[in-house]
């Protein structure tokens, strides 16, 4: 499948980061405090990645904590980005499911012809473990305390995915070798 299309469609980092509401703080801490390790630029430029696409949303928690650090990375590597919001982008989106479902966010690297070299996300292993081990102990979706755990989950979360820089690194680092 030629992906060049889909690359065309998508926003620019700053019409994205322009949409953001209410997890824009988040982001844009992130995004300004993240840095790309120096030692790194050279071999990220190297990359036979020459764009990406991103399925995500700006109300996603992951994506405030995933998309910043994939912004920067591609900012040193001179690697243009295109975001396509998923709900806008289903047929895509359907091609890119994790356990069927449509979570996010979904990055795909592209070579020169638009073709698909790989993919990440939805999210780093840690974060997975994180999110995993925070809620072994929901309810169920029809419980009505399940909206509240979530809330309290998208809380804990936030302020951890906006200071844990180890974790942010952690994020860069699974980013980065699925890029290979």
């Amino acid at each position: 499948m030629n992906l060049n299309n889909w690359f065309e469609k998508g926003q620019t980092t700053a019409q994205y980061m322009a949409d953001l509401a209410d997890l824009k703080d988040g982001f844009m801490q992130i995004y300004e405090n993240f840095q790309v390790p120096e030692k790194d630029i050279e071999a990220l430029q190297e990359k036979q990645t020459t764009r990406v696409i991103v399925l995500g949303e700006v109300w996603c928690g992951h994506c405030m904590l995933d998309i910043p650090i994939l912004f920067r990375t591609l900012e040193k590597a001179n690697i243009p980005v295109r975001v396509l919001p998923r709900d806008s982008h289903l047929e895509l989106m359907d091609q890119y499911l994790t356990n069927e479902k449509r979570i996010i966010p979904i990055f795909i690297f592209l070579d020169e012809a638009g073709n698909e070299l790989g993919t990440w996300g939805p999210m780093a292993p840690e974060v997975e473990k994180y999110a995993n081990s925070f809620k072994k102990n929901f309810p169920p979706k029809e419980d009505p305390a399940y909206e509240a755990a979530f809330k309290e989950y998208a809380t804990e979360s936030r302020k951890r995915f906006t200071t844990d820089e180890d974790l942010w690194h952690t994020v860069y680092e699974d980013i980065v070798h699925a890029m290979k």
